[in-house]
């Protein structure tokens, strides 16, 4: 699964702390090149634009 989220995530930083996916960890400039490279918000740290994305509207 490919998601975007703020740097300071609780959940990303839970799993990257137990040794999870540190190595494939990307960063993105913005909210839309990570769009456009077919990452999806995270539901934790970006609940609105999750929804919005959830319900299939246009992510901001």
């Amino acid at each position: 699964m490919k998601l975007y989220g703020r740097l300071d995530c609780p959940s990303a930083l839970r799993h990257i702390a137990a040794g999870h996916y540190v190595d494939h960890r990307v960063f993105f400039a913005d909210e839309a090149t990570a769009i456009a490279a077919g990452y999806r918000p995270c539901g934790k740290c970006l609940p609105a634009a999750y929804k919005d994305w959830k319900q299939g509207a246009p992510t901001r």
